[in-house]
């Protein structure tokens, strides 16, 4: 009897999924979409109804037709790809080039990959879905259009090789927009004022200055802080009114796609690209030893924050064996999905919360552990209860003015004993500007703070007066969670698109990163200026927002494609037309000058090139000559012209002074020799690197006995024969520390992207490397030779063992408990 055949994705999805069907069924993989519109050419009929030109994708052809033979010698066909628009075309598509088979073709639907789930689908298989088929063509033939009909205007006017995108130039506007509101902010000086005082009992406390005669207090400089305090210290400090209240914080849902790239951007440093490619690994299956192949976690791409009941039931049972009744709720939480969820879905969370992540550890990577662990513990925390705090407010009287102190103690810890999540980064605003209470109804000002016992009237103790200085802070540029939850929150694309949108604005040189936020690059806002000059409704958030939930609408029933399509073309071709006759051709653009050529003494000229502006002679082609032309001041405008700045450092290699310069990847220092001496140094952080003559050091080379010194290059500090060039030896600075495997000293390295790293300086003989930088104190819990430092996002410093098993941390500067006295 012949087999089944089922297709998939991916070679990992087909070898999880072959192990649950049995010897009926042969399982191969597609290679994820097998045709597609060209890429040469437009391929869409705009004058007959849209129709699409699809053709089997460069490279598949192969993998086409061995399908088609496995599809002829089979008894059914069943597509198995993922439960999403995607999954739905890579599936039609399938069909279509399958027809010849002549087969049943059947479509199975599973939102995660284990036995229970596969059997469930293949025992109740339906069909291809028309409607999600209908919705992810005109996505892609609206992507098409937008991005084939704007694009080739954009190489005749600025550059080839740039493209627009309808979503992907809205998502660049975003930071481009931010840029312009951060060089526009004035920063505005504002002062606090902390008294210290003490109560009949301790701890002592700090309280704010908040109002002044009845009203917020407002402190505008140092003469008005000044005359605070002077007023404080004379002052008799009463509590005027105590009141605590229980607050709730309540536990996040699991994870969506959206807010799982968000988490993973700020606690585990991933962007939403590497996200979604270590999700689908998981999801795909991992090999658990005699297990096997299994998916750890449901669908990775979904809006939903629905969970099945089975799995409700699974993680109830576990926080009761785990934590006690007492972190189980009475019912389990409800939580609301985003508008328009396709609640045919699950939320993002794991196939077994038996499965924790320390038992599958050993299977894991580095990367794939970190995901696992966020989404099992967000979902385990998601069924847990409130925690409750005890938040305490005194408002204390001082003559004239009102003081203020809150303290917030943990009564009970419900969720937050597993799970908390991660905050962005929010600016500084005076304390008359913010609220007093924030929506959780939390005091603005609570911590992790214990007031000492007080009753109302009582009078205080006055230790100190502080006054601070503080400016105002612009918005934040934008990081890869915070422009992920921004197109979320305004509608703008979808969960399953932002990984790539945020890749290509990077990709095309639009934006580059800078300490992990998004800085738009020139070329990025002269495109964005061109694009909202001859195309505001494709660049208006609202108008993106819309064709999104038109296409949600298509895949709904609510709506018919053709009618869309119709309806946005009709505009689209009017818009195009006038912006072929009026954008502005800035490779044309021409700015006089008062620089005179080095070469013929003709004026110079700033133009637009490959790399963004420059200066060159105006008698070009007769004379070539060209220069690097200075940033201005930050709001666009070009400083005035100036030949590159001399940096105050020669060239390692010919001894001529080095020059800095502007490149694609940012600023450089280049030999002024170029182009007979090739040297160039990578400037970090956009800054020139301050001049750092040759360090001496005790170290002897061990190739020609000449002493070494300490020099700085691309990678970081190094040591480095004095003779050099004429002897070129070089190695690792050691750090103090010695490599636990084989005794050598450990070096501090950098990776080739600059990310530093300390490893033995006997690579490739010993291979041992830690990310953390050790420090020379033994660890006293189980005799390891040195500590490592652990640095969270907001600057604190921990040290850790990094023994394995060991779990000893310290804060450093703090002192070691006393040791227990023998019993």
């Amino acid at each position: 009897m012949p087999k089944s055949l089922v297709i998939v994705e991916s070679p990992a999805k087909a070898k999880t999924i072959n192990k649950f069907l049995g010897r009926n069924y042969v399982v191969k993989a597609s290679l994820g979409h097998v045709r597609d519109l060209p890429v040469k050419k437009l391929a869409v009929d705009v004058e007959h109804n849209f129709k699409p030109q699809y053709e089997v994708i460069k490279g598949r052809e192969k993998v086409v037709a061995e399908l088609k033979k496995a599809a002829k010698a089979s008894a059914a066909v069943f597509l198995a790809a993922d439960p999403d628009r995607e999954g739905e075309a890579i599936c039609w598509h399938l069909a279509q080039e399958l027809k010849g088979a002549r087969r049943p073709v059947h479509r199975v639907l599973f939102n995660e990959i284990t036995k229970r789930a596969v059997q469930q689908a293949f025992a109740n298989p339906g069909k291809i879905d028309p409607r999600k088929v209908e919705a992810q063509q005109a996505r892609r033939i609206l992507d098409r259009l937008v991005g084939y009909k704007i694009s080739p205007l954009l190489w005749e006017k600025v550059r080839r090789g740039i493209s627009a995108g309808r979503v992907q130039s809205v998502a660049l506007r975003l930071v481009v927009d931010r840029e312009k509101e951060v060089r526009a902010f004035v920063p505005t000086e504002y002062w606090t004022v902390d008294a210290r005082l003490a109560a009949g009992q301790p701890p002592e406390f700090t309280a704010r200055l908040l109002k002044a005669d009845g009203e917020k207090v407002r402190l505008p400089d140092q003469a008005a802080a000044a005359a605070a305090v002077a007023e404080l210290e004379r002052a008799t400090f009463r509590v005027a009114h105590l009141a605590t209240k229980e607050r709730r914080r309540h536990p996040v849902p699991p994870f969506i796609t959206s807010k799982l790239q968000q988490e993973a951007a700020r606690k585990l440093g991933f962007t939403a690209r590497k996200t979604m490619q270590v999700a689908q690994q998981l999801y795909e299956g991992i090999e658990l030893g005699e297990e096997g192949a299994v998916g750890l976690i449901t669908y990775m791409r979904t809006d939903s924050t629905r969970v099945s009941a089975e799995a409700v039931a699974e993680v109830r049972a576990y926080i009761v064996e785990k934590f006690g009744g007492a972190f189980l709720p009475e019912t389990p939480p409800a939580y609301k999905s985003v508008r328009g969820a396709q609640e045919a879905h699950e939320a993002i969370r794991p196939t077994s919360v038996m499965r924790e992540p320390g038992a599958v550890r050993a299977s894991l990577t580095r990367d794939q552990l970190g995901l696992y662990t966020l989404i099992w513990n967000r979902f385990v925390a998601s069924q847990m209860p409130p925690a409750l705090f005890d938040v305490t407010t005194a408002d204390i009287a001082a003559g004239r003015f009102l003081l203020r102190a809150t303290g917030r103690v943990i009564r009970f810890p419900g969720f937050m004993r597993l799970y908390v999540e991660g905050t962005d980064e929010v600016p500084k605003r005076p304390p008359h500007e913010t609220e007093e209470e924030n929506a959780n109804g939390e005091a603005a000002e609570a911590a992790e703070l214990t007031l000492p016992p007080m009753r109302e009237g009582e009078v205080l103790a006055l230790r100190s007066v502080s006054p601070e200085q503080h400016f105002t802070q612009p918005p934040p540029r934008y990081t890869e969670a915070t422009l992920v939850k921004e197109l979320e929150e305004r509608g703008i694309g979808r969960p399953s698109t932002y990984a790539a949108i945020l890749s290509v604005i990077q990709n095309r040189d639009y934006v580059v990163k800078e300490k992990g936020k998004f800085v738009p690059l020139e070329l990025g806002e002269i495109v964005v200026d061109l694009l909202l000059k001859s195309f505001p409704r494709i660049m208006d958030y609202e108008f993106t927002a819309l064709m999104e939930s038109r296409l949600d609408e298509i895949e709904e029933g609510k709506a018919e494609w053709l009618e869309e399509m119709h309806r946005f073309y009709h505009f689209f071709a009017k818009w195009l037309k006038e912006a072929k006759a009026s954008m502005a051709n800035i490779k044309a653009m021409e700015e006089e000058t008062e620089e005179r050529c080095e070469k013929c003494a003709a004026p110079m000229v700033i133009k637009w090139g490959r790399f963004g502006k420059f200066l060159a002679c105006s008698t070009y082609p007769k004379c070539k000559a060209t220069r690097e032309l200075p940033r201005g001041n930050g709001d666009g405008a070009t400083a005035e012209a100036a030949p590159p700045e001399a940096a105050p450092q020669s060239c390692e290699k010919c001894g001529r002074p080095m020059v800095l310069k502007k490149g694609r990847y940012g600023p450089f220092l280049a030999c002024s020799g170029y182009p007979e001496c090739r040297t160039v140094i990578r400037v970090d952080g956009g800054k020139r690197a301050a001049a750092s003559p040759p360090e001496p050091t005790n170290e002897i080379c061990e190739k020609c006995g000449a002493p070494m010194v300490i020099r700085t290059g691309r990678y970081g500090r190094f040591l480095s024969c004095s003779t050099y060039p004429k002897c070129k030896a070089i190695k690792p600075l050691p750090i103090g520390v010695d490599c636990p495997q084989c005794g050598a000293p450990l070096a501090q390295k950098r990776t080739k992207r600059g990310k530093p790293f300390y490893g033995c300086s006997t690579y490739p003989a010993c291979t041992f490397a830690l990310w953390d930088r050790p420090v020379p104190e033994p660890c006293p819990q189980c005799g390891a030779k040195f500590l490592v430092e652990k640095r969270k996002r907001g600057g604190e410093v921990t040290l850790k063992c990094a023994a394995e098993g060991c779990d000893y941390t310290k804060i450093p500067g703090a002192l070691e408990p006393a040791a227990a006295p023998a019993s």
